[in-house]
C-alpha cells in the first residue's frame, strides 16, 4: 500500500478554488470534484469513493474554518496518512502566514504557500512537515522586502540570505547549536526564557434516561510552548491519583511528538523526556476512559462520574402533556482539585534548574471556575414553536432555524451551587383532524370564538396558582389523548456545554518540569526559565443525556 499524495485543492466559502497544487499523475480537475463532494448530505464523510471519475479515485476532505481542503488518490493508500497530511498543511500554514487561516491570507502569500507545499511533499512523497525545519528552507519576505517590492525595487539579494540547511549551520557553529535536530531551528536565541504547559481535555459522555453512563471518554492533549535559547533537554513529569498504576490506567492510547523519547516513557510511565521544538507545539495526546469497571456498572450513576454538572429531562408534563422540564444540577466542588505547583523532583537534584511559577488564568487548580455553561435541547422538526420559556437562572430562547432550545447561564449565575430549572411549552403542527381541540392544552370553541376558562392554559399571577402540583396530581389531571398526541413532539435528548479552568476530569496533573543541565547545550550560565501550567476541561455538547 503506497502513501502518495497526488494533489491538493483548497476552496473558500464561495466554493472557489483558490489553490491547486498537483504533485503527480493526472488527478481530476477541482471543478469536477467539488460537485461530487457536495452531492453527499451533511455531515459529509472524510473519505469518499469516486468510481465515476477517470481514473477512479478516493477523495479525502477536511473542513477548517471556512476553507475546504481536498486531495485525491487513484491508488491504494492509507486514508489516515492523507488526512493527517492535510491537517499538517493547516498547522504549517497557520505557523507561517498567521492564524486563523483565511482565504485572503493564502492568496496574498502564495509565494510562501507554494514553497511550503513543495518542501513538504516531493513528487507525492511526504518528506518534511516540521515548521522549525521548514524555516531553514523557505524564504519568508520581511517587511522591507514587501515595501521595496511594492514600489518596484528588488529586495534582499540571494547572496545575503542565509545559505545552507540545518546541517551546514550546525557544522559552522557546533559548539553552541548542538546536534542536528529536525524539529528545532539552529541558533535559537530568546531574551526571556519561558516554558508553558497547557493540558486540555474534551469530554464525551452519554447518559441513559435513568442517569447511568453509557460511555464516558476524555480526549486529552498536552500543548507545550518553549521559548528558551540553545538546545534544552527537558523532563516533564505527570501524575494521577493512584501513583504510577493510576497513571497507566488513566492514560490510554497515548500519542507523542517525535521529540519524545519513547524508551523513557515505557520504562517510567509519566515521564516525558524530550528536546522541544522552538515555539508552541503538540507534545502528546491521550484518551481517558472515565467509565467504571464492568462489575460496577450497575451501581454507577451520573453522580458517580463526578462531573461539575448533571442534567435530567422530564417530558410530557402539564395538563395536555405539552410541557417539558430540564433540571440542571451545578456543583462547586471539583474532584481532584488541589494546589498544584511546578516543583523540581528531589531525585533530579543538581540536574534541574529553574524557578517554579505556575500561571493560571480565570480559574486555578485551587479554585476552578465553571464558565460558558450552555444547555442545548434539540426539538423535532414537526414542532412549530416553543413558548413560555421559564428559566430559574440565565436566559433561554428557541431558534426555529436550528430547531433547538438554547439555555445560557452566565459565569456569575453558575458560581452558586444548586439546581436550575427550565420549563418550556411546545406548539405542535396545525391539524384539521384535531377538531376543536388543539395540541397544546387549549380548548377552542369555533362557535363561541373564545377559550374555555376552566382549562389552565395560562399561568395565573395569583399565589394560589404558583403552587406546582405533584406528579400524581398531574397524572390524574392530564388528558390521555392529548398526552399521546404530544408525545412525539417531546425532545429525545439534551446536551451540556461548558469549560472549567484549573481542573481536569481525568485527575492528571503536572508534577514537575525540569531542565537537564548536563544534556542541554547553549543555555548559558544561571539561566532560570519562567515556568507555567494551565488546565482546561471543555465540553462542546459533550455531555448528552437521553430521555
Amino acid at each position: 500500500m503506497s502513501s502518495a499524495v497526488e494533489a491538493i485543492y483548497i476552496f473558500n466559502q464561495n466554493n472557489d478554488c483558490i489553490l491547486e497544487h498537483v504533485y503527480r499523475s493526472r488527478p481530476p480537475a477541482p471543478r469536477a470534484l467539488l460537485p461530487l463532494y457536495q452531492r453527499h448530505p451533511k455531515p459529509r464523510p472524510s473519505v469518499i469513493n469516486l468510481p465515476e471519475v477517470n481514473p477512479p479515485s478516493l477523495l479525502f476532505s477536511i473542513l477548517h474554518s471556512d476553507l475546504l481542503l481536498l486531495s485525491t488518490a487513484s491508488s491504494d493508500v492509507e486514508p489516515l496518512f492523507i488526512l493527517e497530511f492535510l491537517h499538517r498543511i493547516i498547522d504549517v500554514f497557520e505557523e507561517f502566514i498567521g492564524a486563523p487561516l483565511l482565504a485572503s491570507r493564502i492568496e496574498s502569500s502564495y509565494d510562501v504557500v507554494a514553497q511550503l507545499l513543495s518542501e513538504m511533499c516531493d513528487a507525492g512523497s511526504v518528506c518534511n512537515t516540521e515548521p522549525n525545519a521548514l524555516r531553514d528552507d523557505v524564504d519568508i519576505p520581511g517587511w522591507m522586502d514587501k515595501l521595496l517590492g511594492g514600489v518596484g525595487l528588488p529586495g534582499n539579494p540571494p547572496s545575503s540570505l542565509p545559505s545552507g540547511g540545518l546541517k551546514q549551520q550546525l557544522h559552522l557553529n557546533p559548539s553552541t547549536s548542538g546536534p542536528a535536530i529536525p524539529w528545532r531551528r539552529a541558533n535559537v536565541r530568546h531574551t526571556s526564557n519561558e516554558l508553558y504547559v497547557d493540558i486540555l481535555e474534551t469530554l464525551h459522555v452519554t447518559l441513559a434516561p435513568s442517569g447511568r453512563p453509557l460511555a464516558a471518554i476524555a480526549n486529552g492533549s498536552i500543548a507545550f510552548t518553549s521559548k528558551i535559547s540553545g538546545v534544552p533537554d527537558l523532563l516533564l513529569t505527570l501524575s494521577a491519583s493512584g501513583g504510577k498504576l493510576g497513571l497507566e490506567k488513566a492514560i490510554e492510547l497515548p500519542v507523542f511528538h517525535p521529540c519524545v523519547r519513547l524508551a523513557r516513557w515505557k520504562e517510567r510511565p509519566g515521564e516525558l523526556s524530550f528536546v522541544p521544538p522552538d515555539g508552541k507545539f503538540m507534545l502528546a495526546g491521550y484518551e481517558v476512559n472515565l467509565m467504571p469497571l464492568v462489575h460496577d456498572l450497575k451501581s454507577w450513576s451520573n453522580a458517580s462520574l463526578q462531573l461539575p454538572v448533571s442534567i435530567e429531562v422530564s417530558k410530557s408534563i402539564g395538563p395536555s402533556g405539552a410541557d417539558f422540564e430540564v433540571h440542571l444540577a451545578i456543583y462547586n466542588t471539583f474532584p481532584g482539585a488541589a494546589s498544584t505547583s511546578l516543583v523540581s523532583r528531589p531525585t533530579l537534584g543538581a540536574r534541574g534548574s529553574g524557578r517554579s511559577t505556575p500561571v493560571f488564568g480565570g480559574g486555578t487548580s485551587t479554585s476552578p471556575t465553571l464558565q460558558d455553561l450552555v444547555v442545548t435541547i434539540p426539538i423535532p422538526d414537526t414542532v412549530r414553536s416553543v413558548i413560555d420559556l421559564r428559566a430559574s437562572r440565565g436566559e433561554a430562547y428557541f431558534t426555529a432555524s436550528e430547531s433547538e432550545v438554547e439555555w445560557r447561564i452566565s459565569t456569575k449565575a453558575a458560581a452558586s451551587p444548586g439546581t436550575a430549572t427550565l420549563r418550556c411549552t411546545i406548539v405542535g403542527p396545525l391539524a384539521e383532524s384535531d377538531g376543536e381541540d388543539t395540541v397544546n392544552g387549549f380548548y377552542s370553541s369555533s362557535r363561541a370564538g373564545d377559550y374555555d376558562e376552566q382549562q389552565d392554559a395560562y399561568q395565573s399571577s395569583s399565589k394560589e396558582s404558583v403552587k406546582v402540583p405533584n406528579t400524581k396530581e398531574q397524572q390524574e389531571s392530564q388528558d390521555p389523548r392529548k398526552v399521546q398526541q404530544n408525545a412525539s413532539l417531546m425532545p429525545s435528548s439534551a446536551s451540556v456545554s461548558f469549560s472549567v479552568k484549573g481542573w481536569l476530569a481525568s485527575g492528571i496533573k503536572v508534577e514537575g518540569l525540569v531542565i537537564d543541565t548536563r544534556k542541554s547545550r547553549g543555555l548559558g550560565e544561571g539561566v532560570k526559565p519562567y515556568k507555567g501550567v494551565k488546565y482546561l476541561t471543555v465540553s462542546k455538547k459533550g455531555i448528552e443525556t437521553r430521555c
